[in-house]
């Protein structure tokens, strides 16, 4: 299968296939080429199987696809047979997608032979440390700050349902992360340009239109601010807020590629959105 334009590099996130609506969305899912990529942004679901499912049936149609996880995948939810938290869920997350054939955080950074030249793709898992606290003001500290967002009856569920282990908090985690992604992206080619995958934004306007400004706090880090500038980023490609547009700062488009929910998607009067072209200039979606 060829498409007019070429292969093109693809990207969609927060499928939630726990919704029948959005599952058979992603089984009709389809490459534009053989040789097209998918990059899978996080927040495939919650419970293993419905996250091995999905993954499968991609990787069925898509040559290539390279996931990366977000807070949904590493939430323990009650009742799902595979009981282990943080870390050790993540790991068994990639190693299940490894099986599969799915490109992983943990793996080389593939290369992307687009028409202007080789970009590394970048899937990042980052996570959040409470730092982006404008939706809290006056609060100093990570426990200020969540105290404040819970007076206002604004708290993420993770923290209910995503554990740290074997670290003491998400933003430890999250310090952890970031130090060790940083040292793999000073290792590249300092010529080549990149686009950077993560479920979480990676710099922190995206939330200025957050309806609840608060919950910013489980958004993303201020460690990552100016990656897009340091690391050549032609792209950074994000979803987690369930607000799909396009945005651009210091000349770098920010793609924020979710589906969401049906609720979400069913009220558009375009419907649902398919995955976004990648790299397209101003072109921007692929509808």
């Amino acid at each position: 299968m060829t498409g007019p334009g070429g292969p093109q590099l693809l990207a969609i996130s927060d499928l939630h296939v726990g919704y029948d609506a959005n599952r058979a969305i992603v089984e009709r899912m389809r490459p534009t080429t053989d040789e097209d990529w998918l990059i899978v942004a996080g927040d495939v679901g919650e419970r293993f199987a419905d996250i091995n499912w999905a993954l499968t049936t991609l990787k069925q149609n898509f040559g290539t696809v390279i996931w990366l996880p977000g807070n949904h995948e590493l939430w323990t939810p009650p009742g799902d047979p595979v009981t282990l938290r943080g870390e050790a869920r993540y790991q068994h997350l990639v190693r299940t997608a490894r099986d599969l054939g799915v490109i992983t955080p943990e793996d080389p950074y593939p290369i992307w032979e687009g028409e202007r030249g080789p970009v590394a793709v970048c899937p990042l898992f980052l996570l959040y440390d409470y730092t982006w606290r404008a939706g809290t003001p006056g609060a100093t500290t990570k426990e200020e700050a969540v105290a404040h967002s819970t007076r206002l009856g604004v708290v993420c569920t993770d923290e209910m349902m995503l554990h740290p282990e074997p670290l003491s908090g998400i933003d430890d985690w999250c310090r952890a992360r970031v130090a060790l992604t940083e040292r793999r992206l000073s290792e590249l080619d300092p010529s080549l340009p990149t686009v950077l995958a993560n479920h979480w934004p990676l710099q922190r306007d995206p939330t200025a239109i957050l309806r609840y400004s608060s919950f910013a706090l489980w958004c993303g880090t201020e460690l990552t601010e100016d990656w897009h500038r340091r690391f050549r980023a032609t792209e950074v490609v994000y979803g987690h807020l369930h607000i799909p547009r396009v945005t651009s700062l210091d000349g770098v488009r920010f793609t924020e590629v979710s589906l969401g929910y049906p609720r979400e998607w069913g009220s558009r009067a375009s419907g649902p959105l398919e995955p976004r072209r990648i790299l397209a200039g101003r072109e921007g979606a692929r509808r």
